[in-house]
């Protein structure tokens, strides 16, 4: 107990030192279970459900991040942005009137003097293209941890103001609805995040930032860090997870989003990318003949945006704070195999729920089913940071083998239930019980 390890863990570019999970374990060996007593969420006397996702409704898109805290912008660009969309609007809308007022001899002669320029007009536009260029390469910088490399225009610095008006926002909502900080419920997501950090206190992101818990009586399924550490976590989380590893798992994954900086990182994105679709539409409202047709090509232009670039790009910072969520849980000698079955568990409720299932390329969140894939893929080299961390051995059988083991029982359950009042049954509803294991 107590010892500190070396701690190497693979990642994208060794160039810096500072790219790695943390260069030693200070995490205890002292297993989570021993620091933290069984999650007991609605009283003290009552243990928790093995499965009770089953009894929990489940929001249809389930998102660990909300929607303002997953694209924060600067408070001049929020104010500014509609003021850019209008002026290019109006640009092009300018730009069209002028040319169809224009005598068709000046036309011609505009178009004449166009072609024997096409050379400097081209210089100009090759021009402008070398600017963005250049303006992208020298506002790249690599991801704490992982090393990747991304673009940042804004610094954290830009969103301390917009944190504390985003957390005033939320605490104006839920103040009613926080739980006080004797509750049983408030205490085990106090001891979670507090054994997190401690256990990645060697990784300077982590330690620079203090973490304040905040619990919502809320049946909702969700969770957030936003970026200046303030962590929110809704009750109804915590009836969907099964166990004290599950909500490691789930917290790990949120502060990752918050060391990571992918608010700072999502809002230098959206804001270059606007600023670059202010050419196209301006164009659109230049060349299209009407304003239906430019609003049509203004709306297509926005969608294209979204499902090539945001939605995409939001799916990937998902899956890199899965990926570094894990690695923080596993430096905390959580079970990291139950990273996995959680998400099985989300997926399957909503199954059992009717609920429809959307492409994944609609989504800004990865798949239930692909994101417990993509876990258990790195579930391994999870397992290798807890043993060089010197974790105790996992005892017990692998939660994910127990979860296909009861989905075998619960499907044979089904059919023997189906098989008698087959025409009576719901087949969208089944009636199905958890084997307690």
């Amino acid at each position: 107990k107590g010892l500190r390890c070396l701690l190497d863990v693979p990642r994208p570019s060794d160039r810096n030192a500072h790219h790695s999970l943390g260069s030693l374990c200070s995490q205890s060996s002292q297993p989570l279970g021993e620091k933290i007593p069984p999650l007991q969420i609605s009283s003290a006397e009552q243990p928790l459900r093995h499965f009770p996702a089953w009894n929990t409704q489940i929001n249809r898109s389930f998102h660990t991040s909300p929607s303002l805290q997953a694209a924060p912008v600067p408070l001049f660009w929020i104010i500014v942005k509609p003021a850019q969309k209008l002026f290019a609007i109006i640009l092009g809308r300018s730009i069209r009137k002028w040319w169809k007022a224009l005598p068709p001899n000046k036309r011609e002669l505009f178009k004449e003097s166009a072609r024997k320029n096409k050379w400097k007009i081209l210089l100009g536009v090759s021009s402008l293209g070398v600017v963005f260029v250049m303006f992208y390469f020298t506002h790249l910088e690599e991801t704490p941890i992982t090393g990747r490399a991304r673009l940042l225009v804004f610094g954290k610095e830009h969103f301390r103001e917009l944190s504390q008006m985003e957390y005033d926002m939320w605490m104006e909502q839920f103040k009613s609805q926080m739980l006080p900080e004797t509750d049983a419920r408030y205490q085990v997501v106090e001891r979670v995040v507090g054994h997190l950090s401690e256990s990645n206190k060697d990784i300077p992101q982590v330690a620079a930032l203090k973490w304040v818990i905040h619990v919502v009586d809320e049946p909702g399924v969700n969770a957030f860090v936003l970026p200046n550490g303030q962590v929110f976590v809704f009750t109804g989380l915590l009836d969907a997870v099964s166990d004290i590893h599950q909500l490691s798992f789930i917290l790990g994954h949120e502060i990752a989003h918050a060391v990571l900086e992918h608010a700072a990182e999502k809002a230098s994105l959206v804001h270059f990318l606007d600023f670059l679709s202010l050419i196209f539409l301006t164009m659109i409202w230049a060349i299209c003949p009407r304003d239906s047709l430019a609003v049509v090509g203004q709306w297509i232009q926005s969608k294209l945006q979204e499902f090539i670039f945001d939605r995409p790009y939001s799916r990937t910072l998902e899956a890199e704070a899965d990926k570094v969520g894990l690695q923080f849980a596993a430096k905390a000698c959580v079970d990291v195999r139950a990273s996995s079955v959680f998400w099985q568990q989300m997926e399957l409720a909503e199954t059992i729920q009717g609920q429809p299932k959307l492409p994944e390329w609609l989504s800004t969140h990865p798949s239930h089913e692909n994101r417990a894939e993509h876990l258990d893929r790195l579930i391994p080299e999870a397992l290798k940071i807890r043993e060089k961390c010197n974790c105790p051995s996992l005892s017990g059988p692998d939660p994910r083998l127990i979860f296909r083991l009861n989905m075998q029982h619960l499907l044979e359950s089904s059919k023997g239930r189906q098989a008698p009042n087959s025409t009576k049954q719901d087949p969208s509803k089944p009636k199905l019980d958890f084997p307690h294991t």
